[in-house]
């Protein structure tokens, strides 16, 4: 799904770039490029944010703009996404195959043509769509959440395109970080790791070639929230498909 690849895009794309050759005399900046790619490679869980203001998206209602998860390896998930050119907000919840996700009246009418949108929109105010990660209507959305994928990804690859170098300490939402540049196919990459042992990626930013994506990372190994919506407030997926034939 476009939201999957775009993550994985962000993601893999700078963890496997290599340290520079002038930093391989200096264990520390090694440390940083490689104790960081196998700290997020082996959370038990994570929460990100994503913001995507690349031109693809900008034009784009099914891409997102924003991605706000919290997501683990046993395929939970508990979060936010909004999607670019005003086309709505769609809250997710996953817990293992079951799957809920609330659009808001912005998505229906983006993703249901004509003013059948806002009927909709009605129809389902506030509720969630509920089903499994069988359903095909929910599925793309499930996806997102799969940060096994997400790991796969970071892990594939032998043949880094380009080299890090390592700046000064800095801060980055008061938390000291080495920031880490490189090039990879035309973008100018940036990753923000803990100066601190365990050294973690807190920020990744993407720019250059109609990119413009930053992707940031806390709360490694965190338990995912575990509340999910209640059956008076869920619509069975079967029923949606049901109602939305009628409309």
């Amino acid at each position: 799904m476009v939201m999957t690849t775009l993550l994985s895009a962000a993601v893999s794309a700078t963890l496997l770039l290599a340290p520079s050759a002038a930093a391989t005399d200096d264990p520390s900046a090694r440390q940083l490029a490689d104790e960081a790619r196998e700290n997020l490679r082996d959370a038990e869980s994570v929460h990100l944010k994503l913001t995507d203001r690349g031109k693809d998206t900008a034009t784009s209602r099914t891409r997102p703009a924003s991605m706000d998860l919290a997501l683990d390896r046993d395929g939970n998930c508990a979060g936010t996404l909004k999607m670019a050119r005003h086309g709505g907000t769609v809250e997710i919840v996953k817990r293992g195959e079951q799957v809920w996700m609330k659009p808001d009246t912005a998505f229906w009418k983006a993703q249901v043509p004509g003013g059948q949108g806002d009927e909709v929109a009605e129809l389902f105010e506030n509720r969630w769509i509920h089903g499994s990660t069988r359903d095909a209507m929910l599925k793309g959305m499930a996806d997102t959440c799969d940060l096994d994928s997400l790991q796969d990804d970071i892990g594939s690859g032998d043949d880094p395109p380009t080299a890090l170098k390592r700046g000064e300490k800095t801060e980055r939402d008061g938390t000291d970080v080495y920031p880490l540049s490189g090039k990879d196919e035309g973008k100018n990459i940036t990753m923000y790791v803990t100066a601190d042992s365990p050294h973690q990626v807190v920020e990744i930013v993407q720019r250059g070639g109609g990119t413009d994506r930053s992707v940031t990372f806390d709360d490694y190994d965190e338990p995912v929230p575990t509340r999910t919506p209640p059956p008076e407030d869920s619509v069975d997926v079967d029923k949606l498909q049901d109602e939305l034939q009628k409309v």
